[in-house]
């Protein structure tokens, strides 16, 4: 096996929204192999520090370098968002919204070759969704829309690929068939992943960053309660199991 590459680095960086800083001083750097899994409370930065990584905000301070070094500083990154995000009334059919997933190797105004088409018909077949070719995405379930969503984040082949929560909308069938596509894509692209759920989401990655304001980045997929403390990150951990339970820390009050 190859020695992993560096191909994405923040060094030093801030940011934030119209004068606020929501992440400060942060300092990761993302390899070719990576499947990192990103945690933290509402509100701590998780999807600033996403849309840092994806060039849709600029830092305030310090510098996002993509590896290896071109002459436009750019990274094919595929991006699969939270699903309240997509606008299910735009009048779209799944095949374009896949095919769409190619306007970031600049071909907004060219038309789709035959063979990119075909590319689009193979990962829809891939996805078990082929027979939703023709759809508006108004007719999806969450679970379909998810497939078609990632079916689009991928179709570029791209070097890193990141998910904003991508199981708040899955149905239970898709979500194990969802991490175990991940896993087989992670053979050719780093992954980056925004879950509240680290407890399904640990069997996979390989490495953990809690975001709270700063970031910590941990080089292994597990976790405990003490290291959350130490790095300011206040989340439960979750037991899967035969029967669901959360383990909460004991209190001191008396009821």
């Amino acid at each position: 096996m190859s020695e992993s590459k560096k191909i994405a680095a923040l060094k030093n960086v801030y940011a934030g929204y119209d004068g606020i800083t929501v992440i400060r001083d942060v300092n990761l750097e993302i390899l070719d192999n990576d499947f990192i899994g990103i945690i933290g409370p509402n509100g701590g930065g998780k999807t600033t520090l996403v849309k840092v990584i994806l060039g849709l905000i600029k830092p305030y301070k310090g510098k996002v370098k993509y590896l290896p070094q071109n002459s436009d500083n750019r990274l094919q990154i595929g991006y699969l968002p939270q699903i309240h995000t997509i606008d299910k009334k735009f009048p779209i059919s799944v095949f374009d919204v896949v095919l769409s997933g190619f306007m970031n190797t600049d071909k907004y105004f060219k038309k789709h070759s035959r063979k990119e088409k075909a590319r689009a018909d193979e990962i829809l077949q891939d996805m078990g969704i082929s027979k939703l070719k023709k759809r508006s995405i108004g007719e999806l379930s969450g679970g379909q829309l998810q497939r078609v969503f990632l079916s689009r984040a991928i179709i570029s082949s791209p070097k890193l690929l990141i998910l904003d929560e991508p199981n708040t909308y899955v149905d239970n069938k898709f979500e194990g068939e969802l991490y175990e596509k991940l896993k087989q894509l992670n053979k050719t692209m780093a992954i980056l992943i925004v879950s509240h759920d680290i407890g399904m989401i640990s069997t996979y990655i390989k490495t953990i960053a809690c975001v709270n304001g700063e970031v910590h980045y941990h080089r292994s997929n597990i976790i405990n309660d003490e290291q959350l403390q130490a790095y300011n990150c206040p989340i439960q951990l979750i037991t899967h199991g035969e029967v669901p339970h959360t383990v909460l820390k004991t209190h001191n009050h008396h009821h």
